[in-house]
């Protein structure tokens, strides 16, 4: 089933076990990282089990354009797909419930709120009755969790499944889940018996860079102009406005971008996804409103200019790049106002509990812990996720080691002067006050509280504010130090603190650049990477191979726009590549390549015979 469907000779990872136990009827839970196969996963069990007299499966994903993109590489791999969901009109729908009902289709796609509905269940319930409800799958099912980093209330109602249809096998799937959330996962679904399939959450191919924000558009327009000229990527921001602003930046420069936000019109947003899908080398800059199911293959670069919300976004974003196994940059700027936002929106909920705040202090920490850090990105990310693993040789930390410093005088300076300016007023103040005391500056504020009496006014003339403040940074991801979002941004000593001015222990920080001479090492050692990304078929390829690759990519998108799909889902890259490589010169060496399955070779196979046969 895996080579004459979808084209391949093996399966990669945990697939096989996993297929092998879904196929079997067994409840599963799968985590494995974005562009790990996870779709494979139920789509050879349903196939599978449609054949076996099953009937069909029914895949929960909360994304419209997912529905559409996997419906449509179904179809062009010759199995009977389709969706449910809000852009269809009701004439629409009708014919896919009827086929529903007469047993033509292996795999229906429907959102979360469409499998609640009265009509939904009554369909399913008449499948169940006639033995054709085969399995249900759902996607993203991390969304049911509320540790979770984007949790959907709609999700809560699976747990119908498992009540109203005990017997039928039921898997869930997801790329990014901590213990926490697993556990959730595993309560809110019912899948207390579900076999568990835990793959490894490395992706060798992301190199992981974070840097201290300074000026963050001019940061992002350099990296994006000197590392990805011309390549796909997707740049995050917090704010719409933020988007606005950046896509606005990055088209001037020359670069094709578009803003994505859920303040835009839904066409429009839609319009913009699609040419995102469709062309190369564009540029999203979204609020975390995109990117989930985004299964663009070529994603070369995803770009952080805020902080998100706990490493688990963090992972989940930055996974969309390098889905097709080559190498791609996880970059990100972060500043102490970033850890304050992201404070401030835990803190100033109205609708979270205290429990659930706790929880999201936690997960922001180990995030500002990751970005701190002088160790391995990778050690930290995987650990997180409760993965041991060695130092990948493949991030800024391991590129060019950071330099420490021992900054426990100066760590001392600043909670002494935390320490003395709330005894001195009774009231605590926030960074930037604290900073011009120590620095020795007379503003008016400091004057008129009186602060510049104190005996820690001018001590850390020595170093200059950005230093301070990333001292200030370490100092807080190192629980050291508090900012209280609920009182103006102030700062407060943590219990761990003391130890700190009595002298008890030293504190090594991380070395604060001083120069770009840190970049221009990371600049020099990325441009082999990025060769080899652009050129991974120019180098493998001689002429004539490079022009029947040339020729292929035009005839894949001409037929991609009639089709109306992304190009990848005819044929990927690497398919293409191995067919401009090998040159076959029948049906029978064209069968032979990985990712061209019976259905494609049939459709497309001539066609492809005739376009490497034209003349170079």
């Amino acid at each position: 089933m895996l080579g004459q469907v979808f084209g391949y000779s093996d399966f990669r990872g945990p697939q096989q076990a996993i297929v092998e136990h879904v196929v079997a009827g067994g409840d599963a839970l799968v985590l494995m990282p974005t562009g790990g196969g996870k779709s494979l996963c139920y789509q050879i069990p349903a196939i599978v089990r449609q054949n076996a007299g099953h009937g069909v499966t029914i895949v929960i994903s909360p994304l419209i354009a997912l529905m559409h993109d996997q419906v449509g590489a179904l179809t062009e791999a010759g199995v009977s797909a389709a969706f449910l969901n809000s852009t269809q009109s009701y004439e629409e729908s009708s014919q896919i419930e009827q086929q529903l009902l007469r047993n033509e289709l292996t795999l229906l796609y429907a959102a979360p709120e469409r499998i609640n509905t009265p009509r939904m269940k009554s369909l399913l319930t008449s499948l169940n009755e006639r033995g054709l409800l085969s399995l249900f799958a759902i996607d993203e099912a991390h969304c049911v969790s509320q540790w979770g980093h984007d949790f959907r209330p709609e999700y809560r109602s699976l747990s119908l499944l498992h009540e109203t249809f005990p017997d039928v096998p039921r898997m869930a799937l997801t790329a990014t889940a901590d213990a926490l959330t697993r556990q959730d996962m595993v309560e809110r679904l019912k899948l207390e018996d579900a076999r568990h399939f835990v793959s490894s959450f490395d992706r060798p191919n992301i190199r992981y860079t974070i840097v201290e924000k300074t000026d963050a558009t001019r940061q992002l327009l350099r990296f994006i102009q000197t590392e990805h000229h011309g390549e796909a990527g997707i740049v995050y921001c917090q704010s719409r406005k933020r988007v606005e602003e950046i896509a606005g930046m990055l088209e001037d420069a020359g670069i094709k971008a578009m803003a994505y936000h859920a303040g835009l019109d839904a066409r429009l947003r839609q319009q913009r996804q699609d040419r995102f899908l469709r062309e190369d080398g564009c540029v999203m800059v979204a609020t975390i409103a995109f990117g989930m199911g985004i299964d663009k293959p070529d994603v070369r670069f995803v770009a952080h200019l805020d902080m998100p919300k706990n490493i688990e976004g963090y992972y989940q974003e930055t996974g969309r790049a390098g889905r097709d196994g080559l190498p791609a940059d996880a970059w990100m700027v972060y500043g102490l106002q970033d850890v304050v936002n992201q404070r401030r929106m835990i803190d100033t909920s109205e609708v979270a509990s205290e429990e659930f705040k706790a929880v999201m202090r936690g997960k922001l920490d180990a995030l500002l812990t990751l970005a701190e850090g002088t160790r391995c990105r990778r050690v930290s990310l995987l650990g997180y996720f409760g993965e041991a693993s060695e130092p990948c040789g493949n991030c800024d930390n391991c590129l060019t080691p950071p330099a420490v410093w021992d900054a426990t005088e100066a760590a001392r300076k600043m909670l002494s002067c935390i320490y003395r300016v709330q005894q001195a007023s009774g009231i605590s103040f926030g960074a930037g006050h604290i900073m011009d005391i120590l620095r020795g500056k007379p503003t008016e504020k400091v004057v008129q509280y009186g602060h510049d009496q104190l005996s820690t006014f001018g001590i850390g003339a020595d170093l200059a504010e950005p230093q301070w403040r990333g001292v200030l940074r370490q100092l807080i991801a190192s629980n050291l130090v508090r900012v209280n979002t609920e009182a103006f941004n102030t700062l407060q000593l943590m219990l761990d603190a003391k130890a700190v001015l009595k002298g008890e222990v030293s504190v090594l920080l991380r070395q604060q650049a001083a120069s770009t001479k840190a970049e221009r090492t990371r600049r020099g050692s990325k441009s082999t990477v990025k060769t080899s990304v652009k050129g991974m078929a120019e180098a493998t390829l001689n002429a004539g191979a490079l022009e029947r690759l040339g020729r292929l990519k035009a005839w894949r998108t001409d037929v991609a726009r009639e089709h109306n799909l992304p190009p990848f889902v005819i044929f990927h890259d690497a398919t293409l590549r191995a067919i401009a490589e090998q040159a076959p010169q029948d049906l029978h060496a064209l069968s032979s390549i990985s990712g061209m399955g019976v259905k494609k070779l049939a459709a497309y196979g001539a066609e492809v015979l005739r376009v490497c046969a034209e003349p170079d």
